[in-house]
């Protein structure tokens, strides 16, 4: 009897069984994809960063250890791969002699680098010119010297020992804050930059040119022990820094305090950490609707047909057939729709991964994306029995035989209508968005070194409450429009089925749930649809503005410190290829009080012209009336806000900065007015610093010297250009550009393919927004061919049925496409609030798709069209043939 029964639903029901199935394929599809990629992506996090870090362990022994007792120790510890010993020493100062003039430095420090290093750690020495190995000189420490290779350098040690080297290559030290760091200090005692001035030694050079100062001083020299692991890490970056941290505690331990670990593997693993969590909440924050929202379009697939359902099952229960068998025959057809509509999900998700990302498996290794696809399965099987199942097995329960031939509706209004329920969840909403979004919050806390992290999942209250709030809320609305609004319906109507119009509407009023239901499925597609475009729009965008708030613009022309480089240099730099202008940016460092802080010297006129400024990196004014400030008054400053706070500062106070003078090598104090407020600027680091008039800083200083030139490349060729600026500046400044910066501030999360993962959330945004707008409404115009064949016997015209048909479609797309525009521009403000942890620095407006929000308009319009030309053609077949069915 099944398989006579479930032959007979594919023959006579075959269309609507298939789209049940392929609205619980798109939640399996969806469920699948975005698992498996969460997944992959975690393991490309922990991948990225173990890649980012040239040493993974910096070993600093103690002064009293054995060096080759602990090097031979840490070679033998499990999971490390290589382990060489590097010394470090100070120098009081280098100096060179080059055309007849003698340059000299400050303090430095000499590594001691044994062979086979850079082979070893690859990523810690990037030759720049000349020879790889023997003497090698820092970049800037090159330029402050003026020196090349060939050249000799004297260095000056402690205790009168002084050392002539010559310079073999000029390097580059990609990693010198983590090289240089203090290794057990906490992050506040660590220096605020690496050293000026360095020079690499070979291990026997380095013990020659040390060995005077090392007897009388033994702590001068120091040793660490650099290493490299190859121990397999978990996938996970929370799991990899807990494994990788316990590693190194263990060897501190083993050790017996011979030793301090500076874990540079731990620390990048306890960033991606929190990235990780970050993108686990992307996944629940925006592709978690997208479930719920197919469900609820297979459960609204499903009940148009309830009614009749609920007839054949009395039916056969009049027959004879019991209530199990009965349930039996219900799970028969929700075992069909879970079965098609979850193998169907599996290709549609294999599909999307080979689209998006070129792998089947979004790049997933092992059982991962088998893993997903069982979890997807048993999810979309539960969609198929909430939504056809359960309904039946109630109807046993509660409903008799002959209430479930009549299959009468039930009327007066629900509960939730009646408590008010939707009121209650959008004010809850608001309360918990309010509480989410205040001052100190952290949606993510991963405190730096500690292996636990949390998460406040509540924060998810806000938006999931406003979705269904704003739900039930269209819902009320729509069906007292439908009841109330007789004389708009009518006049709606009219054009399209002339003396039909209040017949039409009148019909409306009576099927106002369906129609309710129609426009809140729509709704919350489009919906769904406008949050998550602009979301990964704005996403996107900030992470740009990131890459150039880092960099300064698309090239930038780093001039090493000390260097007095004016702004007429910039006009050689012009004449580069692909160079359409050059700004050039002072740096000075300026005292305020006993604080040293970063000065930055613009043109106001014209700074805007290399690089971007958004008013949200100003607070008391927009960006372009705090620089008109700068223009109008030469003596104006932009402070940071922790300067104002601690200075209790006030627009318009005098603010006495310390600046060098350059014609006098002292510091000098310079009156500056307070203008307002800067909180991000280009090249300008995270904490306090100060934005002034270019002008007037090289008016009071002796000095129009720039720090750095501001090259824009209108967006394009920014590698051709800084290939080219290198190879005409060579090592004297440091070019870099905007695709280094992208690469480099991205965090781990930024680091997934976002571009794949959008393209797969708003291809199923645009099929639920389609699968809302026209299956529901083709299904429930189907329901109602008896509504149709009775105006067909009293004297209706085709076009008037048509019209009829028309007249629900248009009120289906104007309330669905206002309602779900409202309540997606609402719910992408929210997201973007709650989630302002993964931007930096947050937008000042959010960014919208407009290409993509019109190809779902295009699609959504098309879909509600062709069902309507369906419902349209059905209502044209004999009358009599829907009068006969039951």
């Amino acid at each position: 009897m099944i398989t006579t029964w479930l032959a007979g639903l594919l023959r006579r029901r075959g269309g609507r069984l298939l789209t049940a199935a392929l609205t619980v394929a798109l939640a399996v599809a969806l469920i699948a994809a975005l698992g498996t990629f969460l997944t992959a992506s975690r393991s490309t996090m922990t991948a990225r960063a173990a890649r980012s870090v040239a040493i993974d362990w910096q070993v600093q022994l103690q002064p009293a250890s054995q060096p080759a007792t602990v090097l031979d120790a840490i070679r033998h510890t499990p999971g490390i791969r290589t382990a060489l010993p590097v010394t470090y020493a100070h120098s009081t100062g280098l100096q060179t002699t080059a055309a007849g003039s003698v340059q000299t430095t400050g303090d430095a420090v000499l590594l001691g680098i044994p062979d086979g290093y850079r082979t070893a750690f690859p990523g810690e020495i990037r030759p720049l010119t000349g020879a790889r190995d023997g003497v090698l000189l820092a970049q800037q420490t090159a330029a402050n010297l003026h020196a090349a290779p060939g050249d000799t350098v004297r260095i000056s040690l402690p205790g009168n020992a002084d050392a002539a080297v010559t310079v073999a290559g000029v390097v580059d030290l990609p990693q010198a804050d983590s090289l240089f760091q203090k290794v057990g200090a906490p992050p506040s005692s660590q220096p605020a930059a690496p050293p000026d001035n360095v020079i690499l030694l070979p291990t026997p050079l380095f013990d020659s040119v040390t060995a005077h100062t090392k007897t009388v001083d033994p702590a001068a020299v120091t040793t660490q022990v650099h290493a490299a692991r190859d121990a397999r890490l978990p996938a996970d970056p929370a799991a990899a820094f807990t494994a990788v941290t316990g590693a190194a505690r263990h060897l501190e331990a083993r050790l017996s305090g011979a030793v301090q670990v500076g874990d540079n593997l731990g620390a990048a693993l306890d960033a991606a950490r929190q990235d990780a969590l970050y993108a686990q909440l992307l996944f629940l924050f925006l592709g978690a609707p997208g479930v719920v929202l197919a469900a609820l379009l297979t459960s609204a697939l499903v009940s148009t047909g309830a009614d009749r359902r609920r007839r054949e099952q009395g039916l056969l229960r009049t027959r004879g057939l019991g209530r199990r068998r009965v349930t039996v025959l219900a799970a028969v057809e929700a075992g069909a729709i879970a079965l098609g509509g979850g193998l169907l999900g599996i290709v549609v998700a294999a599909l999307a991964g080979r689209i998006a990302f070129g792998q089947a498996s979004f790049g997933a290794a092992g059982l991962v994306p088998l893993r997903w696809s069982l979890i997807a399965l048993a999810l979309g099987a539960a969609v198929a029995a909430v939504t056809v199942l359960l309904p039946a097995v109630r109807d046993q329960r509660t409903t008799t035989v002959t209430a479930a031939r009549r299959g009468v509706p039930s009327t007066g209004s629900p509960l939730w209508q009646r408590t008010g329920l939707d009121v209650i969840l959008l004010t809850v909403s608001f309360l918990v968005f309010r509480a989410a979004a205040g001052n100190q919050y952290a949606l993510v806390l991963a405190p730096e070194g500690v292996a636990s992290i949390s998460v406040s999942y509540w924060a998810f209250f806000g938006p999931a409450l406003l979705w269904l709030g704003s739900a039930l809320l269209l819902w009320r609305l729509t069906t007292y429009a439908l009841a109330q609004g007789r004389r708009p319906l009518t006049l709606l109507a009219r054009p399209l089925t002339g003396s039909l119009a209040a017949a039409t509407a009148s019909g409306m009023t009576r099927q106002r749930r369906v129609l309710a239901r129609s426009v809140v499925l729509l709704a919350l597609a489009v919906s769904f649809a406008l949050s998550t475009a602009t979301f990964n729009d704005t996403y996107r965008h900030q992470a740009e503005v990131d890459a150039q708030l880092t960099n300064g613009a698309d090239v930038t022309v780093t001039q090493p410190p000390g260097a007095l480089t004016g702004p007429d240099a910039g006009r050689a730099l012009a004449s580069v290829p692909g160079v359409r202008h050059i700004e050039p940016l002072q740096h000075r460092f300026a005292y305020v009080g006993s604080d040293l802080q970063d000065l930055y010297g613009v043109n106001p006129a014209t700074i805007t012209s290399a690089t971007a400024l958004q008013d949200t990196y100003f607070a008391g004014g927009s960006a372009r009336g705090l620089l008109a400030k700068l223009a109008a008054r030469p003596d104006s400053v932009l402070v940071s806000e922790e300067t104002v706070k601690d200075f209790q500062l006030v627009p318009g106070d005098r603010l006495n900065l310390r600046l060098q003078d350059q014609r006098t090598k002292q510091l000098r104090a310079v009156e500056f007015h307070y203008a307002g407020v800067v909180k991000e600027f280009p090249t300008a680091p995270k904490d306090s610093f100060f934005v002034a008039n270019a002008g007037y800083v090289a008016a009071q200083s002796g000095s129009d010297a720039v720090g750095a030139f501001l090259v824009d490349t209108g967006g394009a060729h920014q590698q051709a250009v800084a290939a080219r600026l290198r190879e005409r500046l060579g090592a004297t400044a440091t070019v870099t550009d905007l695709t280094q910066s992208r690469a480099g501030v991205g965090s781990s999360l930024t680091s997934v393919d976002l571009a794949g993962l959008t393209r797969i959330e708003l291809g199923f945004a645009v099929a639920l927004a389609a699968g809302a707008g026209g299956a529901v409404l083709a299904l429930g115009l189907t329901e109602r061919r008896r509504t149709f064949a009775v105006a067909t016997v009293l004297g209706a015209t085709r076009e008037q049925l048509r019209g009829m048909v028309l007249a629900e479609a248009a009120t289906v797309a104007l309330g669905g496409l206002a309602g779900g525009a409202l309540i997606g521009w609402v719910q992408a403000q929210m997201l973007v609030k709650v989630l302002t942890g993964v931007f930096d620095p947050p937008p000042s407006a959010l960014s919208v798709p407009w290409p993509y929000l019109g190809l779902t308009l295009l699609a959504t319009l098309a879909a509600l069209t062709a069902a309507a030309l369906y419902g349209g053609r059905g209502s044209g077949r004999p009358a009599v043939e829907d009068l006969r069915e039951p």
